[in-house]
């Protein structure tokens, strides 16, 4: 058993999660259950699945939940999201990315059409009561937001709010027309627990102390944070750059200078629009202090690169790392228990805290 956590609503009064939930390993095997499984996760995007028999395969989240997993578009072009674990003896189904009419096991050659139906096992005719449903491969729920996919393996939360809530502030960006720049992707090891990670993005209180140079085209004075039920947003006003959004006259921010939309998506997924594109990240949890973060960057101006807020990343997750790391060592003294929320600045943090109990609680109902 672990712990009941209890975040007060009310910022002013709250007290952060104790120093336990980031040491204890109990909370956070708990976490894999009560959090990842009933949450959304990024699964990629779209354009490795233009052709109707595309067939991609993947690990969600490899050495926390390690869940083999496909993407297929099927004969009505329909995309898919699938178990890709045979349902006769457990095969690995799919090894590489290509194109399939079927998908058949290599093991003993169960068929399956590429919307996971089971269609055919040879020797299996004086098998009775077969087949069944558990035959077919698990589906998992998929949504779509531009090209980007997420999927959940047990979701408790519509997904659907989540984009609008984006929408409203990016809806106006032809997001299909991003396009992967490989060249800029980059994965970070991190040795600290992930939602110290987490914790140190959803507040801009840090800025003007850590990361000098993005503070210089930031107005600390002016930035917000805005809330959603499983999501929220920090919206960095320009400051000494001219680098900002062209936004629509029905924009709701239309007349202000922003250089930068940071859009958090619980528990795990950061979408940092710039003028160029989005740098998306994934928060990958690996140990329970060793964590991995994985930038993948999708570009709409590339004149726009390296200016502005959206630039010097790598410098800036330096300078995260570094901060992520000691306040993961410092949590570990037996006199530090828990802190308090700046209500003017830690709303963000106080949100992410708040959701992380109610998970790990069980008082998240399914909708």
């Amino acid at each position: 058993m672990i712990p009941k956590f209890f975040i007060d609503p009310d910022i002013a009064r709250a007290s952060t999660l104790p120093s336990s939930f980031y040491r204890d390993p109990k909370v956070f095997k708990a976490l894999k259950e009560a959090v990842f499984y009933s949450s959304w996760q990024w699964v990629g995007d779209q354009f490795a699945l233009e052709k109707k028999g595309s067939v991609s395969p993947f690990i969600l989240l490899p050495d926390f939940l390690d869940e083999p997993m496909l993407l297929s578009k099927d004969k009505k072009e329909q995309l898919n999201c699938l178990s890709n674990v045979c349902t006769h003896r457990g095969n690995i189904v799919v090894g590489v990315a290509g194109h399939h009419n079927k998908l058949s096991c290599p093991y003993h050659g169960r068929r399956f059409g590429l919307d996971g139906k089971f269609e055919f096992m040879p020797e299996f005719k004086e098998a009775v009561d077969f087949p069944r449903s558990c035959d077919n491969l698990p589906s998992f729920p998929l949504k779509k937001w531009g090209p980007f996919l997420f999927a959940g393996l047990s979701p408790i939360f519509d997904f659907q709010k989540v984009i609008d809530f984006m929408d409203k502030r990016i809806g106006f960006l032809p997001l299909v027309n991003f396009a992967r720049a490989k060249e800029l992707d980059k994965d970070y090891e991190i040795k600290a627990h992930w939602a110290l990670y987490c914790d140190n993005y959803l507040e801009g209180f840090h800025i003007p102390f850590v990361h000098n140079d993005l503070n210089d085209v930031l107005d600390y004075g002016n930035y917000e944070t805005v809330l959603s039920e499983f999501c929220n947003l920090q919206i960095g006003y320009a400051e000494g750059t001219d680098e900002v959004f062209e936004l629509p006259e029905d924009h709701i921010d239309f007349g202000k200078d922003v250089a930068a939309y940071y859009f958090w998506v619980f528990p795990n997924m950061m979408f940092n629009f710039y003028p160029w594109g989005v740098s998306v990240n994934i928060v990958q949890p690996l140990e329970i202090s060793r964590t991995k973060v994985s930038f993948i960057s999708y570009v709409y101006n590339a004149s726009k690169l390296n200016k502005g807020a959206g630039t010097g990343l790598h410098k800036v997750e330096m300078e995260d790392e570094a901060v992520v790391e000691s306040v993961n060592r410092g949590i570990r003294s037996k006199y530090y228990q828990a802190g308090r929320f700046s209500p003017t600045r830690e709303k963000g943090v106080h949100h992410f805290h708040t959701l992380l109990a109610r998970f790990l609680n069980g008082e998240v109902e399914s909708q």
